[in-house]
């Protein structure tokens, strides 16, 4: 029998948080719906969760990214992010790689995130290792946010209606938090090259 949590996955790490509080507490993440996942009870302890953003992705690249991690033995699961404006069944995502920048049901609609889970061994879950690969992967991050602050801060100019810069306050904070770790990670490499 499968249960059904929900959760807003908005906050990643939170999200990383909530999945693998649920693993210790023994249900396994089985599906995912528009507004959370589904699980089914399993031994505590037994799984653990990281998250993956890959709405930046064409539709054939996240599905090649999540075979690949098929094969070492991960299972996966898309999920949204219901960050991007969209009207109807399409949304606009500037940032994206050519092939993701609109997204529809037949490509990456609610396909932001990917949930990655392994069987828990006592070793460190980190799907990215180097540091190079880490930062990359940083920016790719950060760039929605980006995208999200300049739209409202532009709109909140132009039209000279404060109201926009609400949404675009915890779009400025995310960017802070990312730019610390981005200069960490600058910080790290150049370190590691001399």
């Amino acid at each position: 029998m499968s249960i059904k949590k929900f959760h807003w996955f908005g906050n990643m790490t939170s999200s990383v948080r909530w999945l693998n509080k649920m693993a210790d507490r023994g249900l396994r993440v089985v599906g995912v719906t528009v507004t959370g996942c589904e699980f089914e009870e399993c031994e505590p302890g037994k799984y653990e969760y990281a998250l993956e953003f890959v709405g930046h992705m064409s539709r054939e690249k996240a599905d090649e990214y999540a075979r690949f991690l098929r094969e070492y033995g991960y299972r996966t699961f898309f999920k949204n992010l219901a960050m991007d404006w969209n009207a109807g069944k399409v949304e606009l995502r500037p940032w994206a790689e050519k092939g993701a920048r609109l997204s529809r049901n037949s490509t990456t609609y609610n396909r932001e995130l990917l949930i990655v889970e392994k069987k828990r061994d006592g070793k460190p879950f980190e799907l990215h290792t180097s540091v190079e690969d880490r930062l990359r992967y940083a920016k790719k991050v950060t760039a929605p946010w980006l995208c999200a602050f300049l739209v409202f801060t532009l709109c909140a100019l132009l039209t000279r209606r404060w109201a926009f810069l609400i949404p675009a306050a915890p779009a400025l904070l995310v960017l802070a938090v990312n730019a610390v770790k981005i200069l960490r990670l600058h910080r790290e490499a150049n370190i590691r090259e001399q």
